[in-house]
């Protein structure tokens, strides 16, 4: 695994702006993590603000972590953090004589927006704008993703963003309740993702 290279950000879509994440978005971030509909989902879940903060400060960990911002508009009249991104850059898996062509050619994603702008198409939005990046300024071959199967919405906007189900295994993901839960799969190629256009 390798650390998130240089990169475009900001950048922008019609509503939103993807930006690197800072330590100063943290209470944002937190004030919807925290909540019980949202941290159900999430694999690392910090039951109070100390332990969230410690954790996402981490450099290794913030240096993954981008931010979704609602631009000005009709709603409100100034920027408001409304969600996050994951972007891991992961070596791929190759044989020992071609291990060094396998590095840092794709990444993991995953995304937690704030429940009171969900229905909006903002994920969506936001997420079409980072696989943007991933096969275009980044230069990746491959993303993936992941989630419990149970969490639909998930997996939902995984096939809104044209990704293809690679596995759906029984019981493999234990969550924090104790329940062996069935997982899903997600991945998408480089040739397989549209050239972005205006207003996409």
């Amino acid at each position: 695994m390798t650390d998130t290279p240089a990169t475009p950000w900001p950048v922008r879509t019609p509503r939103l702006e993807i930006r690197a994440c800072t330590v100063d978005d943290l209470d944002a971030v937190w004030s919807y993590r925290r909540l019980p509909e949202v941290s159900h989902w999430l694999g690392r879940a910090p039951s109070t603000r100390d332990a969230f903060l410690e954790a996402y400060a981490d450099p290794e960990r913030l240096a993954t972590t981008l931010a979704i911002v609602l631009l000005p508009g009709e709603e409100q009249e100034t920027p408001v953090l409304i969600g996050d991104v994951m972007l891991r850059i992961e070596d791929g898996w190759g044989q020992a004589e071609a291990a060094d062509q396998a590095k840092g050619v794709q990444a993991e994603l995953g995304w937690v927006l704030n429940p009171e702008y969900s229905g909006s198409g903002y994920a969506t939005e936001a997420m079409r704008a980072v696989i943007d990046v991933c096969f275009g300024p980044l230069g990746l071959r491959r993303v993936h993703a992941g989630c419990f199967a149970a969490n639909e919405p998930s997996w939902r906007l995984m096939e809104r963003l044209g990704m293809r189900r690679e596995e759906f295994s029984l019981k493999t993901a234990l969550h924090r309740s104790g329940e062996w839960m069935d997982g899903m799969n997600y991945g998408l190629l480089a040739e397989e993702w549209p050239v972005s256009s205006p207003g996409r």
